[in-house]
């Protein structure tokens, strides 16, 4: 069975279109495995001096202090390793992605864990998955010369392996369903 991570950033809980696109994309695929993380029902928190020090030091040299610091990074990251599909819905919020989704982004994008650097620059290490966005945007054409918000997401999950990516303008999912 197909396993999907479900990524939710909008901070509207009702009336999104974001949530709205992403489940009718969900429902699209079939009988799935879905892991769900609504950024906005539970915030996560922003990286930290202690959390950017800790990443690079080996996982067997590391503090008890240093792995905590890590714990949540880890578990997002394991969410992302065990999906074939990634389903993200992301508002447009002042041209960019919410801070919520720039959240997640800090703490899964991690040297040696999710990408590696190499003689010849980075090299994603997730490899073999498929995303799938649903932009909501309200007066901002998505990939407009406006929107930064989806030319930046692409950007990081092509840096962290994962090249199959598909966008869908939420706007026009929710009223073609309507």
């Amino acid at each position: 069975m197909t396993k999907v991570l479900h990524i939710n950033a909008s901070g509207a809980m009702t009336g999104s279109l974001s949530r709205a696109a992403t489940a009718q994309l969900i429902a699209e695929m079939g009988p799935v495995d879905v892991i769900t993380r609504d950024l906005a029902a539970t915030p996560l928190p922003l990286i930290d001096e202690t959390w950017i020090n800790a990443r690079m030091v080996p996982e067997t040299d590391r503090t008890d202090n240093e792995r905590a610091s890590l714990a949540l990074s880890d578990e997002l990251i394991k969410e992302l390793m065990a999906a074939d599909v990634i389903v993200i819905g992301m508002p447009m919020y002042n041209f960019g992605m919410p801070a919520s989704l720039k959240a997640w982004i800090d703490l899964i994008a991690r040297p040696k864990v999710t990408f590696a650097y190499t003689e010849n620059g980075p090299v994603g290490l997730l490899e073999g998955k498929r995303a799938v966005v649903a932009v909501a945007a309200g007066g901002v054409p998505v990939d407009s010369e406006m929107d930064h918000a989806t030319p930046h997401l692409r950007q990081v999950l092509r840096f962290i392996g994962i090249t199959d990516i598909t966008v869908h303008k939420a706007n026009d999912m929710v009223a073609k369903a309507a």
